[in-house]
């Protein structure tokens, strides 16, 4: 096992990381890292090799991948180092950057079936860049020069960055700063003349323990008394005093079973984990933000501009559940019945309204302070209000059109053995021309991603992910300008002004 210095200068670290080029480069660099992680009361030693852990770690690996096969879908060229980089590591310089980092998203989405973990922490590169700016011309602070050196040697390397924001916030109707145990926010413990110490824990944390690295930002608005806890830093996800606590996930121990196909997708799946943090050291070198409290809330809206559209990865999850319920139904020798064209139909108009929204917000981004744009947020949040609403029904006439076997079939193990398969095979047999397989195989599918684990990245993600409902309809109250919607009425219907008390 590594174990490394807790006060770890920021050039020892970098010195560590070797540059990643293809898929298989990235599962090598998870390895021996030593972390400690936690999974049902047991500490995993090398969890690259866990057979519920490796289906997430596949789902990052897919995103190397596709930077070979596809470059001018998944790379783009960075003027930072001069040179082509995964275009989730890109900072956005246009509005089609935004627009091609969506039909990433979505390839990725179909590509995986599942939640394939960078987007927050590509969401989180775009906000650096304009929140550290924006914070220099106040304060005359380094925090941008740090962040351009970090994306430098983070480009070069190939890594994967996560994000870190969502703390357990323990009682919400207390302040940070007035908190019982202080530790229900990340804050800072001491600083020293190299760096400062941090405590607490992020939650929900999507591909926390398959990152390189993870940036530990404000999740809220601050006030002055809560400046300890207005703290963004860049930490190595094996730094010292870092520990991973993994989510369970519907149906995760089939993949301790035999065989793969009652997993239903048994290649790829997601991630989340609580990181705890215990006075885990940031080198200022590191340090993107310590103290400016009133750019907390301004970093939290930026995030959900860039981070509400992402979304738009659940199409291409979509586009794998309309296709697995075109497929059942042609199994099932009913594809050309009216009433299951038009289910189709439907699950693709509920998909591509997500894609629409997410599409137009990017277009009309607009530029910040700092040179990079920013998705339109009106249009971000109508995307992801849509998506914690669509992909459900999409769900729901992906089960109509499978049936009910869906939740009712037999194990593998059932259909593998030497008395009762026979059995199987001959009444679970949908057309004759279709192997019994083939009809088990996207069955399942369907039970993973509408119950089973990737059921967590399509449904539960998508109600929860980047705030909760009430969040995007806040955001879309403030966005909507009722006022000037308002004198337009009146104008059209001849009230010279607003006679209203």
């Amino acid at each position: 096992m590594t174990h490394h210095p807790r006060e770890e200068s920021a050039a020892d670290r970098w010195a560590r990381f070797r540059p990643i080029v293809t898929g298989d480069d990235y599962v090598e660099s998870l390895r021996g890292r030593g972390v400690e992680v936690w999974l049902f009361g047991e500490r995993i030693d090398e969890p690259v090799d866990h057979p519920i852990i490796r289906p997430s770690i596949n789902a990052l690996k897919m995103t190397y991948d596709l930077a070979i096969e596809d470059p001018d879908l998944a790379t783009a060229h960075s003027d930072l180092i001069d040179a082509p980089v995964n275009r989730f590591l890109h900072i956005v310089g246009s509005p089609d950057d935004l627009v091609m980092k969506n039909r990433m998203q979505r390839r990725m989405g179909q590509l995986t079936g599942t939640c394939f973990q960078r987007c927050a922490g590509l969401d989180t590169i775009s906000v650096l860049h304009s929140i550290t700016f924006d914070i220099d011309a106040k304060h005359g602070t380094p925090y941008h020069q740090r962040y351009l050196e970090f994306m430098r040697h983070a480009q070069r390397n190939n890594i994967i960055l996560g994000a870190g924001m969502t703390d357990p916030k323990g009682d919400r109707s207390k302040r940070p700063h007035e908190q019982a145990d202080p530790d229900m926010f990340l804050h800072v413990t001491k600083r020293t003349e190299a760096g400062v110490y941090v405590t607490g824990a992020k939650a929900h944390m999507t591909g926390g323990l398959n990152s390189h690295w993870i940036c530990v930002m404000p999740t809220m608005n601050m006030g002055e008394a809560d400046r300890d806890f207005a703290i963004v830093g860049l930490v190595p996800g094996d730094a010292a005093g870092i520990t991973y606590i993994y989510g369970r996930q519907s149906c995760d121990t089939r993949a301790l079973e035999k065989g793969d196909i009652d997993q239903g997708n048994a290649r790829f799946g997601g991630q989340e984990v609580l990181v705890v943090f215990d006075n885990v050291f940031i080198p200022y070198e590191h340090v993107l933000m310590d103290g400016e409290y009133e750019f907390a809330q301004e970093m939290v809206t930026r995030f959900t501009a860039y981070h509400r559209a992402s979304y738009v990865c659940k199409t291409g999850l979509g586009d794998v559940m309309v296709g697995a319920a075109a497929q059942v139904a042609d199994y099932n020798g009913a594809e050309a019945a009216s009433h299951i064209k038009d289910k189709l139909v439907e699950m693709t108009h509920l998909n591509e309204t997500i894609y629409s929204s997410a599409i137009a917000s990017s277009h009309e981004a607009k530029p910040l302070a700092s040179g990079i744009y920013m998705n339109d947020a009106m249009l971000a949040n109508v995307c992801k209000h849509n998506v914690t609403r669509f992909p459900y029904e999409i769900s729901r006439l992906a089960q109509d059109l499978a049936g009910g076997v869906m939740v009712t079939m037999p194990s593998d193990a059932d259909f593998r053995h030497e008395t009762v398969g026979p059995i199987l095979a001959k009444y679970m047999k949908g057309k004759h021309n279709v192997p019994v397989e083939y009809r088990q195989r996207i069955l399942r599918l369907i039970e993973n991603m509408t119950l089973g684990r990737n059921a967590v990245g399509y449904l539960t993600e998508s109600l929860h992910g980047a705030g909760s409902p009430q969040a995007q309809r806040i955001q879309i109250l403030r966005g909507m300008e009722v006022e000037t919607k308002k004198g337009l009425a009146r104008d059209l219907a001849g009230i010279a002004e607003d006679t209203q008390s």
